[in-house]
């Protein structure tokens, strides 16, 4: 990881959908962060709090409604279009349902092929032996490419999803809670292949995920969002052994630990209040309405994310 190098920037990002009678629901509602290249950013938090569609508005999937997303100093969303061909293949995602993004109709082969087409990056001989490659490298068997998703495990239709994203050597791959619909026994397998895969060819993930153990194993740096903001960045030793922020205490305290002695001395922080809609979210800090520590300041301010102390940044007027 080169601190000196950012690979990814997003500025003031929002993304809000547009619903009926004028209702809008703020998915992403003003991110600032920054991915150095060669490191890992783990980004956790609730479901429905926003970490999916930051994702795919990087990739271009999504168009933001307001803010810049940086790839190695090029706008992502305004840049001509010869440039964002080569972006579609510098940036490529791994998705959390590992058959609903295969094409039932093709084979393995044709499905990780299909990039290499579509680039012109390799053809006839060149082609299949590539397909082979990588296959082999995402831990499958290369005779197997003939082969239809329905023919393959859970764990093995993600390594097609791995290999079909590495096979037009991108330099970020956003990984969308790859692991979140595998068997537990399958997880600690695909997360290992991603951190062999990132060693030996200089990858930088953008890690999504709810399995808080899982992102400390493999992050570098740790980012929690809460109903569409960061509300928390810090190196995974850090976050983990110092959290600062009061909903990231109740995150790491819902950890379950391995040992019974520990984990019956251990004080569980339980969060009394619903989370607020995002279709009309409180004014201030949305996490006020459940904050045990919440003033006055926090229902009429929304609170910066700021720098505490070397590398540790929290969004939290109480701290």
């Amino acid at each position: 990881m080169s601190k000196e190098q950012v690979i990814l920037e997003l500025q003031d990002l929002q993304k809000h959908f547009f619903l009926g009678g004028g209702q809008i629901l703020k998915a992403v509602d003003g991110v600032n962060l920054r991915v150095y290249r060669g490191e890992t950013l783990g980004l956790v938090g609730e479901t429905g709090c926003g970490k999916s569609t930051l994702g795919r508005t990087v990739l271009r999937l999504y168009r933001p409604t307001a803010g810049r997303v940086f790839f190695d100093g090029i706008d992502v969303h305004n840049c001509r279009r010869d440039k964002g061909r080569d972006l579609y293949r510098r940036m490529q995602m791994i998705f959390q349902d590992p058959y609903a993004s295969l094409n039932p109709r093709m084979t393995v082969g044709e499905i990780v092929g299909e990039a290499l087409d579509i680039h012109g990056l390799a053809r006839g001989e060149a082609r299949r032996k590539r397909i082979e490659q990588l296959l082999f490298m995402a831990g499958l068997n290369p005779e197997h490419a003939g082969r239809f998703p329905h023919e393959f495990s859970g764990g093995q239709r993600q390594r097609v999803g791995i290999a079909r994203a590495l096979a037009v050597e991108p330099e970020l791959i956003v990984c969308d809670e790859p692991i979140s619909a595998l068997d537990v026994s399958i997880q600690a397998q695909v997360v290992n292949l991603l951190r062999e895969l990132q060693s030996r060819f200089g990858l930088t993930y953008l890690f999504i995920a709810h399995d808080l153990s899982m992102v400390k194993y493999i992050s570098d740096r740790v980012a929690v969002m809460y109903l569409g903001r960061v509300v928390e960045l810090a190196e995974s030793h850090e976050l983990y052994t110092n959290p600062c922020h009061p909903y990231t205490r109740a995150l790491m305290s819902a950890i379950p630990v391995a040992d019974p002695e520990l984990e019956s001395t251990r004080r569980r922080v339980v969060l009394e209040g619903e989370i607020p809609s995002p279709i009309n979210p409180p004014p201030g800090c949305t996490f006020a309405g459940r904050c045990p520590q919440a003033e006055e300041i926090c229902r009429r301010e929304v609170p910066l994310l700021k720098e505490k102390k070397a590398g540790h940044l929290v969004a939290c007027h109480a701290v």
